[in-house]
C-alpha cells in the first residue's frame, strides 16, 4: 500500500469521507484503502448488522471478491449455494401445490466460473470487508452521524468539501475537510435530501411482503432450493440460508386487495400463519426466528448520483427495487468499484477529472435497467404462473422457434443480468465505439466477439514460468491498473509484430511510456503486477503449447519483466471444442495474429485492436488513452 495523501493532509483532512457502512459504502472504502488514500468512514449503527438485510452473492459478484482476495473468508462462512430454482404453481385439479417445473439459477448459456447464487447474511460479509479495513489501517467510527456538509471548490480547491459529524448521542462533534463526499447510507440518504436530489418513483407501492429469518421443520421437498411458490392463498418465495436457515419472503398485501393499504402490516405470527396456508398440504413449524420485518415493494432512482463530482451517492440512496431478484448488494458493489477506480485514477494524475462524469452516466443506467427488469419479473410473475414446458424450455440452450417465446426471452435477459454478466456499459470515453475520437482502422478488428462496455470473457490458460492452469481473467488482482491483454498468436507469425509492439511501448510519448513509476529504479525483482507503472499490468497469451515457449526467446522488453503474465493457451475449452487456442477463439481473436485487450480496471473492456508490424497498435492505443489521460500522448506530442 502507498500512502497517496496530499502533502498539505493534516489530521483533520481526508480524501474521502464515506457515510455508512453498508456494501456499497465498505465496497469503496476497501479498494481506496488499499490504494494508499486517507480515509474517514462513519456509520451510525453501534456495530455491523447483527441480522437480516441482504444475503445474495450473484456470479459476477463473486468473480469480483476472489479478484479482490475476499472470496474464501466469505466462503468460510458455508454459505448456501443456489443451483437451480423451483416453481410451484397450484394444480389444474384440485388443491394445494405442485412443482411445475425448475430451471437452473445461472444457465449454461451464461460462461460463469461459479453458476450459483451464494447466501449469506449482510453481517458476515460486512465483517469481511472491515477485517480488511483493518488490515489497511481504517477503523469505521461508529455510531457517528453527519449533520452538515458544503461543497466550494473557490474556497479550497484541494479539500473542498467540509463535513460536520457528530456522534448520535450528541456529545461529541468533529468538523474535517475532504476531497470527496459519499453517501452509502442507504434509502434514507440525508446526503441526497441536502443535495436537492429527488428520487423518481417509477410505479406505485402495489405489494408489502413480510421477510423472516429462521430455522424451519417441514416436509416441503424443495426448502432447501430457491422457488417461487403461487398458490390459492398468497405467494412465497424461499431462500436457503446458512446454518440450516431459511429466508421466507411472504405477501402481505396487495393493491388488488378489497382493504389495501401500503402501510398494512403484520407480526411474526401472522405471516407465519399465512405461510402454513400458502405451503398446504405441506407443513411447516419455526423452530426459531432470527429475523422478520415488513416492507412495501417500490421502485425508484435518484435523479442524480452527484452534482458537483465532489459529492456522491451510491447503493440504495440511489436506487430501490424488490429484493426478491438478489440484486440490492451486487448492484452496490458495482456502483462502489465504478467509482473507486475513476477517484483512483484523477487523483494519482492518470485520468482527467471529466471520467468522473461517467460514474453517473454508467451506474444509472445500469440502475434502470435493474428496475425495468424488476418490473417486468413482477409482472410475469403475479399476471400467469410460467407452465411446465416454458420452465423446462428456459432451462435449456433454446432453439430458434421457442426464442420468440416471451417468457423464455425474459428469462434469458433477466439470468444474464442478475447474474451480473449482463450489464453493459454504454460508449463513453472509456468504451471504444465508432463515435470514440479513436478513428484507427485497427481497431475493433473483423470477427472480434468482445464487446467494449461488458466484461471479459472467462478463458483458462497455462501460466509459462510454473505451468500452472490459471483463470486469465482473475491472474491481475483488483490493483487499479489497467489491464493489457497482448494475444501475441503464433510466435513464428507475430515475432516481429510483438518487438515492434515492444519497442513503441517503450516510448516516452507512448500510453505506456509517459506513466512510469517515479521509483521504477528501486521497484522489487519480485514485483509481479507493476514493475514499471501503476497504471498498466502486461499480460501475453500465445497460442502454443507451453513446451514451446522459451520468454527469453520469444518475449521482447518489457514485456519480459512480467515473467509472471506469460501464458501459453494450450487449454482445451467446450465452448469452442474445435480451436487449437482457445482463448484466443473465445475472444473472436485470430488465431495466428492474435490482437490486443484493454481491460479498464474494474474488469469491463474499453478497447481490442489488431497486433500488426510497425507502430500502428501502439498509435491505435494511445488514440485511445488519450481520450481521457492528463498527458498527451503520441504524434499529439508534436503540437506541444
Amino acid at each position: 500500500m502507498e500512502d497517496r495523501s496530499s502533502k498539505r493532509s493534516t489530521p483533520s483532512h481526508y480524501d474521502i469521507v464515506i457515510v455508512g457502512a453498508g456494501p456499497v459504502g465498505l465496497m469503496l472504502s476497501t479498494c481506496l484503502a488499499r490504494w494508499g488514500y486517507k480515509i474517514k468512514h462513519i456509520d451510525n449503527r453501534a456495530e455491523p448488522t447483527p441480522t437480516g438485510r441482504a444475503d445474495g452473492i450473484q456470479p459476477r459478484s463473486l468473480d469480483l471478491l476472489r479478484n479482490m482476495g475476499l472470496k474464501s473468508a466469505i466462503m468460510a462462512h458455508k454459505p448456501a449455494r443456489v443451483y437451480e430454482v423451483a416453481f410451484w404453481d397450484p394444480p389444474k385439479n384440485g388443491e394445494g401445490i405442485v412443482r411445475t417445473g425448475t430451471w437452473a439459477s445461472c444457465p449454461s448459456f451464461i460462461d460463469a466460473r461459479y453458476p450459483f447464487t451464494t447466501l449469506l447474511h449482510q453481517g458476515r460479509i460486512e465483517r469481511v470487508f472491515i477485517s480488511d479495513l483493518e488490515r489497511n489501517g481504517v477503523q469505521i467510527q461508529r455510531p457517528w452521524t453527519i449533520k452538515d456538509f458544503k461543497s466550494d471548490d473557490e474556497s479550497d480547491p484541494e479539500y473542498p468539501v467540509e463535513v460536520h459529524l457528530e456522534h448520535v448521542d450528541g456529545t461529541h462533534r468533529e468538523t474535517v475537510r475532504a476531497k470527496y463526499l459519499f453517501s452509502g447510507e442507504g434509502a434514507r440518504s440525508s446526503i441526497r435530501d441536502k443535495l436537492g436530489i429527488k428520487i423518481t418513483h417509477k410505479d406505485p407501492i402495489t405489494h408489502v411482503w413480510g421477510v423472516i429469518d429462521g430455522v424451519v421443520n417441514t416436509d416441503f421437498p424443495d426448502i432447501k432450493m430457491k422457488c417461487t411458490i403461487h398458490s390459492e392463498n398468497g405467494s412465497i418465495m424461499v431462500i436457503p440460508r446458512e446454518d440450516n436457515m431459511v429466508r421466507l419472503y411472504i405477501q402481505i398485501a396487495s393493491s388488488t386487495d378489497p382493504d389495501w393499504s401500503p402501510r398494512k402490516t403484520a407480526t411474526a405470527e401472522e405471516v407465519q400463519a399465512s405461510a402454513k396456508k400458502i405451503l398446504q398440504p405441506y407443513l411447516i413449524e419455526w423452530e426459531s426466528v432470527e429475523w422478520y420485518s415488513v416492507y412495501p415493494i417500490g421502485q425508484g432512482i435518484s435523479d442524480k448520483y452527484t452534482i458537483d463530482h465532489r459529492v456522491f451517492l451510491g447503493g440504495d440512496a440511489c436506487h430501490t427495487h424488490s429484493p426478491k431478484a438478489g440484486q440490492g448488494m451486487n448492484t452496490a458493489f458495482l456502483d462502489a468499484l465504478n467509482l473507486a477506480w475513476k477517484i483512483h485514477a484523477v487523483e494519482a494524475g492518470f485520468a482527467s477529472r471529466a471520467i468522473l462524469t461517467t460514474y453517473e452516466a454508467e451506474r444509472k443506467d445500469v440502475a434502470e435497467t435493474l428496475l425495468s427488469f424488476d418490473n417486468k419479473y413482477a409482472k410475469l410473475f403475479s399476471e400467469r404462473p410460467p407452465a411446465a414446458k416454458e420452465v423446462q424450455a428456459a432451462s435449456e440452450q433454446t432453439s430458434a422457434q421457442t426464442e420468440d417465446n416471451e417468457f423464455v426471452k425474459t428469462f434469458k435477459e433477466g439470468c444474464e443480468f442478475t447474474s451480473g454478466y449482463g450489464v453493459a456499459y454504454k460508449p463513453n470515453a472509456l468504451n471504444w465505439s465508432p463515435a470514440h475520437q479513436a478513428k484507427s482502422p485497427l481497431i475493433n478488428p473483423k470477427g472480434i466477439k468482445l464487446r467494449t462496455g461488458r466484461i471479459m470473457i472467462n478463458a483458462d490458460v497455462t501460466r509459462v514460468v510454473d505451468a500452472n492452469v490459471v483463470h486469465l481473467e482473475q491472474e491481475v488482482p483488483l490493483n487499479g491498473s489497467f489491464r493489457i491483454y497482448i494475444f501475441a498468436g503464433k510466435p513464428l507469425v507475430t515475432r516481429k509484430a510483438l518487438k515492434d509492439l515492444a519497442s513503441h511501448l517503450g516510448s516516452k510519448r507512448s500510453f505506456y511510456g509517459s506513466y512510469l513509476r517515479p521509483d521504477i529504479d528501486s521497484v522489487s525483482h519480485h514485483e509481479k503486477h507493476n514493475p514499471h507503472s501503476l497504471f498498466f499490468t502486461l499480460c501475453t497469451i500465445f497460442a502454443s503449447r507451453r513446451d514451446q515457449i522459451e520468454i527469453v526467446r520469444d518475449v521482447p522488453s518489457p514485456l519480459a519483466r512480467y515473467r509472471d503474465h506469460v501464458y501459453a493457451d494450450d487449454r482445451w475449452d467446450r465452448r469452442v471444442p474445435d480451436a487449437d487456442a482457445a482463448a484466443h477463439a473465445k475472444m473472436g481473436l485470430d488465431q495466428e495474429k492474435g490482437g490486443i485487450v484493454v481491460i479498464r480496471p474494474d474488469g469491463y473492456i474499453g478497447i481490442v485492436t489488431s497486433l500488426v508490424e510497425g507502430s500502428g497498435t501502439v498509435d491505435a492505443l494511445n488514440e485511445y488513452f488519450d481520450a481521457f489521460c492528463t498527458k498527451k500522448l503520441g504524434d499529439t506530442m508534436a503540437q506541444l
